[in-house]
């Protein structure tokens, strides 16, 4: 009892550890090494026994990857430190129940031998499940096993099936592993087979260009402003932020495109509107167009929304997030709690999201494909618009997290839309990190974070649409459907020999 005592605190570890896979550190062999160490748990554990080991593995790795959510809610939201620990304790724990469900399943129906238990039923299942927690509850697609392989050979497999086909690859890898470790010969040879299939493949398809250019490229400026969060809401320092970046706006006059952060200005776009005029104005004298992140209070509604706006010479026209965090931009409490909230001087109020279906703003001879902050954790969300847009941008407000991960996760996430989408992208962010993302996921140009500054940078417009593009992640998703229902559905009476072969596996040698 006490050695399983220490392997689910192992399982914790090697959830945690499993984080030095994605940004700042990168370190990615660990994406596939945490997985593999949670298989052999699961390899002879009873389904209760699973479910506890993925809980902890699932619990360690969003508790050592998503702490900044404490440092989000607490030191800039204001929320009392006891409450800002339930919030950020509560997501772990449901992101642990989907690691716990599925060690659960995998061995409720483990009925296959095991090389096909490690290379279909678990990395199927891994697949679906980081899909499903990605939006089942609003979503939280944080952590995603792909995205860890930004600078890898892997990363070459985004173009066609997206993110969760690298996290696929990922997950075959950490099966083989086991197989190499646990199984015969033949079967560590299927093994080895495997992974240099996946990653040989993956290696011959790296700088494959999956679009084309079309035009000229075009001159770009990101503004990045390095104002606090906690003293950029604040009356007394409206008038410094709203100087501080017209004079970042000045430098950057003369690029075709400038891209202002999200929620820029301290203020609602009606309360801003002779400012506006006079950024309008000084930006079509030097014949450049103008992205800006700001509120918006709809009068009619009552209705607040975190919106882009395009100040070019066509006329203006504005894209509404639709992605909204919870507990930073809407409250999914019952009514009794947000009263509750109020009472006690919290953030309650919910902004409004905008429509599903908007098209590409129009700036700078090019069509965008827009988004906000946490909407480029969602890949599948830009696909409506490739077939117009020439480039991606995103506007994004990283300082509430400080100097955390975070805003490195999120730019490892960007780079996945980019190479998803084969066109550059345009990240200006309020305090880092600011940075120009080409096509092939490589950022080409960036400025250091908490520093004020402009970027500029040119950028090459493309056309055309890369498999991904084309399909969406329902190929992927179906084919992991496959392997998941073959093993599920593997005929009982193969359950003897399973038993036996597990048998034999737990005689000492």
């Amino acid at each position: 009892m006490r050695f399983l005592r220490y392997r689910t605190w192992l399982a914790a570890l090697a959830g945690a550890a499993t984080t030095l896979a994605f940004a700042p550190w990168g370190i990615f062999a660990f994406a596939f090494l945490g997985p593999a160490f949670l298989f052999l748990l699961w390899d002879e554990a009873t389904p209760r026994r699973a479910a506890v080991f993925g809980f902890t593995w699932g619990a360690g790795l969003f508790l050592a990857g998503t702490w900044w959510i404490y440092t989000a809610i607490h030191d800039f939201g204001g929320v009392p430190a006891w409450l800002a620990a339930l919030l950020l304790l509560v997501p772990v724990a449901v992101m642990g129940a989907y690691y716990a469900v599925l060690g659960w399943l995998a061995t409720r129906f483990n009925r296959m031998p095991r090389l096909a238990h490690c290379l279909l039923l678990l990395p199927g299942g891994w697949t679906l499940m980081e899909w499903l927690r990605g939006w089942l509850l609003s979503g939280f697609p944080w952590l995603e096993l792909g995205y860890a392989h930004s600078d890898s050979a892997l990363a070459a497999l985004a173009p066609i099936g997206g993110v969760h086909l690298v996290t696929l690859a990922t997950a075959v890898t950490a099966g083989a592993l086991l197989i190499a470790v646990k199984g015969s010969w033949r079967e560590r040879g299927v093994a080895v087979v495997v992974i240099v299939a996946i990653w040989g493949g993956s290696w011959g398809l790296l700088g494959r260009q999956w679009t084309a250019p079309t035009g000229e490229a075009i001159t770009v400026a990101l503004l990045q402003g390095a104002i606090p969060q906690d003293e950029k809401w604040q009356m007394e320092n409206r008038a410094a932020t709203l100087d501080r970046f017209r004079m970042l706006n000045r430098q950057a006059l003369g690029q075709q495109l400038i891209v202002w952060p999200e929620s820029a200005l301290p203020m609602l776009a009606h309360e801003a509107e002779t400012y506006l005029a006079a950024i309008r104005a000084e930006a079509r004298a030097s014949n450049s167009d103008v992205l800006l992140g700001m509120l918006r209070y709809d009068f009619e509604t009552g209705e607040i929304r975190n919106g882009l706006l395009a100040m070019s010479a066509a006329g203006d026209a504005w894209y509404y997030k639709r992605r909204l965090v919870p507990f930073g931009e809407f409250f999914p409490v019952p009514d009794f709690v947000r009263s509750w909230m109020r009472l006690m001087s919290l953030p309650y109020y919910d902004m409004t999201p905008g429509d599903d279906h908007q098209g590409a703003l129009s700036a700078a001879g090019q069509k965008l494909g827009a988004t906000i902050c946490y909407e480029d954790a969602y890949g599948s969300e830009q696909l409506a618009v490739l077939d117009v847009a020439t480039l991606l941008v995103n506007v994004t407000n990283n300082a509430w997290f400080g100097d955390s991960a975070a805003p490195h996760q999120q730019l490892q996430m960007a780079r996945f839309r980019a190479l998803e989408a084969g066109r550059s992208l345009l990240r200006a962010t309020s305090n880092g990190i600011t940075a120009v993302i080409a096509p092939d996921g490589k950022v080409v140009a960036e400025v250091p974070q908490f520093v004020q500054a402009v970027l500029k940078s040119r950028v090459q417009p493309m056309t055309g649409l890369t498999p991904y593009a084309r399909t969406g992640n329902w190929p992927v998703l179906s084919f992991c459907l496959l392997m998941a229902l073959i093993c599920i559905g593997y005929p009982f009476r193969h359950e003897g020999s399973v038993r036996a072969r597990r048998g034999r596996d737990r005689r000492p040698a």
